[in-house]
């Protein structure tokens, strides 16, 4: 496995670690520096800070912004292990956060698509009703 591929598969992992869907009511304490509290905090900074904070400073902080793929295409590959993985919570945030990316609603149907044969079609058939709200809502 290459060096950027095990990275991908961390960062897809640290991702997954931390549903919104189970942590959706959390809320945590103001940072000393009185900066508001991040996402991450909000969802799991109360049961488990540490989670929290590796997505802050290791998935958010680092991987995102590593220089060797562009946000747009972190976003298509995210999308496609959500999908993969049957994740529709997560999935319906980095839809939209793709398409803040970049990535079109006609590349989105297209890997819900090309998926559907690799990662079973009931997967395809959940991200297509995902795809449907999150193209309305725009």
């Amino acid at each position: 496995m290459s060096k950027t591929t095990r990275n991908l598969f961390v960062a897809a992992m640290l991702l997954l670690a931390g549903s919104a869907s189970t942590m959706a009511g959390a809320q945590t304490a103001p940072t000393p520096d009185d900066k508001p509290p991040s996402r991450a905090q909000q969802l799991m900074g109360d049961v488990a800070p540490k989670l929290a904070e590796l997505t802050d400073e290791v998935l958010l902080g680092d991987m995102w912004e590593r220089p060797g793929l562009a946000k747009r295409d972190r976003s298509l590959i995210t999308v496609a292990a959500l999908i993969a993985l049957n994740r529709p919570e997560q999935l319906r945030s980095h839809m939209r956060l793709a398409r803040q990316n970049g990535v079109t609603e006609a590349e989105l149907v297209e890997t819900i698509t090309q998926l559907a044969f690799y990662a079973g079609w009931p997967n395809a058939i959940a991200a297509v009703g995902i795809a449907r709200e999150v193209f309305q809502s725009k």
